[in-house]
């Protein structure tokens, strides 16, 4: 076992894990967070995708004990998030939302592209997005709910 210190959601956490326990089943089993997916197990389809120091990353790829010291956020922690909020509303009125499986993992994704890439245009946006499977959408509403919510940010960037 490896003694574990980390920031999850704003909270400190102590803990013990196995080596090879991934950072989404630590965060899944030992700290109840089942917001964060589990599609591949293989890093290919983004359903985990959350937050590491502010950087989308796959969290079925990433051990837990090599989080030591830094600060995870999931899908749990963005009640009073106003990117987040202004991407749910997007991502409803676009009708990007149809099964819901890749949905935390996608909102991660496009929290980046908001904060990252203000002027990110579609080509970018599904570039950013080629990590995140989605087998319902087509993309077409997640791809506008994006664009919504950067052309929003732009118009009135108080």
């Amino acid at each position: 076992m490896i003694a574990l210190s980390l920031v999850v959601n704003g909270r400190a956490v102590r803990a013990q894990v196995e080596p090879r326990t991934s950072l989404a089943d630590f965060l899944r089993e030992q700290q109840g967070l089942t917001g964060t997916n589990l599609g591949c197990e293989q890093g290919v389809c983004g359903a985990c995708t959350l937050s590491v120091d502010e950087a989308p990353t796959r969290s079925c790829l990433v051990r837990a004990a090599a989080c030591q010291g830094q600060s995870v956020r999931t899908i749990e922690s963005y009640d009073q998030d106003e990117i987040m909020a202004q991407l749910r509303q997007a991502f409803s009125a676009e009708h990007a939302l149809q099964c819901g499986y890749c949905t935390p993992g996608m909102l991660a994704t496009a929290r980046d592209i908001v904060i990252r890439l203000p002027q990110a245009d579609d080509a970018r946006i599904r570039l950013e997005l080629a990590g995140n499977l989605c087998r319902c959408t087509g993309y077409v509403g997640i791809v506008r709910a994006i664009r919504r919510v950067l052309d929003a940010r732009r118009a009135d960037p108080a």
